[in-house]
């Protein structure tokens, strides 16, 4: 599952397979159902506050980590902190046009983005080529957690400027041969 934010300001979540008690723990939590290129997409409204984007998020992540653990968030518009206050941007993260660009604004970002594998270039900073989406997801999450649990605010920009252009769900793979049950003999007379 993937919860991410828009440009325009929706939070929405994704689910890549079935999950049958999703459905409910979103729609309890907020979220309205939208057909969109052959599955559901669970939007928050526009100008949902932080406050209760992150609230709303949270209670239905509560409720699916009992389901699954294989949940990512991407989402900018539910980053809130208890005080109130805005907290300076340490770190932007970029993911919009198929590579990982990361700007970093403070000296313990820099640190942090480092000690993730990202690479600095001349405008900041980069994963090194070659990683899958999961790989390139998992270094942003693991990096983005570090950040917060050290006060430092991050801000990722997934590039989608409405619900509209989210992209469909990544296809299924089969089963690899040795993995799919044998075919059952027959018997012969």
């Amino acid at each position: 599952m993937v919860v991410g934010s828009t440009d325009d300001g929706h939070t929405f979540a994704v689910i890549n397979y079935p999950l049958r008690a999703a459905h409910r723990i979103l729609t309890h939590s907020g979220f309205t159902a939208r057909h969109h290129q052959r599955r559901t997409l669970y939007l928050l409204p526009p100008g949902t506050p932080a406050e209760d984007a992150h609230d709303r998020t949270g209670t239905a992540l509560s409720g699916l980590f009992t389901h699954t653990m294989d949940i990512v968030d991407l989402s900018s518009t539910t980053r809130w902190t208890s005080d109130g206050s805005p907290s300076q941007t340490a770190t932007r993260f970029d993911l919009s046009n198929g590579r990982v660009t990361v700007t970093a604004h403070t000296q313990a970002a820099h640190g942090v983005l480092e000690q993730h594998g990202f690479a600095r270039t001349s405008a900041g900073y980069t994963l090194p080529g070659g990683l899958g989406e999961r790989e390139s997801v998992g270094a942003v999450t693991r990096a983005e957690t570090h950040l917060w649990s050290l006060g430092l605010s991050a801000e990722i920009t997934l590039g989608y400027p409405t619900p509209d252009v989210v992209p469909p769900a990544p296809g299924r793979r089969s089963a690899p041969a040795s993995l799919k049950a044998p075919a059952p003999k027959r018997r012969t007379r």
